[in-house]
């Protein structure tokens, strides 16, 4: 019954900071409440945990040089490949994006971008799967610029946590 209730207020909590009650994940919205992230996230005590290794994108296109960013598209691009991996992965789990309670992000520099991070390119996919209408919840979020990433050309790799309530 706790993750029938859970699942019926989450998109309502998702929405105000007023869901403190005990056995609830509460998201406590940044003051802007424009991001699609939270200022922070609770789990309750006895909520089964799920820890998502870092996932890196697809490549998307095999006649790019191998090992070039261009091989797996620009960050908004490769955010979106991400997501739609690690969408795949909580399935398996029976959970979905509206489970994640953290992410942690690792963008590297855009060549592109004369080194810089793509961070509008990580908003503009991260938005589509959370703080929407129709998936409200958004999880706590850090987002670090590193020298590089596992995969040469791979310029986003990022680990979840999510939080059933059982």
């Amino acid at each position: 019954m706790k993750h029938v209730r859970a699942a019926i207020l989450a998109p309502l909590c998702a929405a105000t900071a007023a869901c403190t009650g005990p056995g609830l994940i509460t998201r406590t919205p940044l003051a802007s409440g424009a991001a699609p992230i939270a200022a922070a996230v609770s789990v309750p005590a006895g909520a089964e945990m799920f820890y998502i290794s870092g996932t890196m994108p697809a490549v998307s296109d095999p006649t790019a040089p191998k090992g070039s960013w261009q091989s797996y598209g620009d960050t908004a691009s490769q955010v979106a490949s991400v997501l739609a991996k690690t969408k795949a992965t909580l399935a398996v789990l029976g959970l979905t994006f509206a489970d994640v309670v953290q992410a942690h992000v690792f963008l590297a520099g855009d060549p592109a971008r004369n080194g810089e991070i793509d961070f509008e390119g990580l908003n503009t996919a991260w938005s589509k799967e959370f703080g929407t209408p129709g998936q409200p919840n958004k999880p706590a979020r850090s987002t670090v610029k590193v020298a590089g990433l596992v995969a040469p050309g791979a310029l986003v790799e990022i680990e979840f946590v999510a939080a059933r309530v059982k």
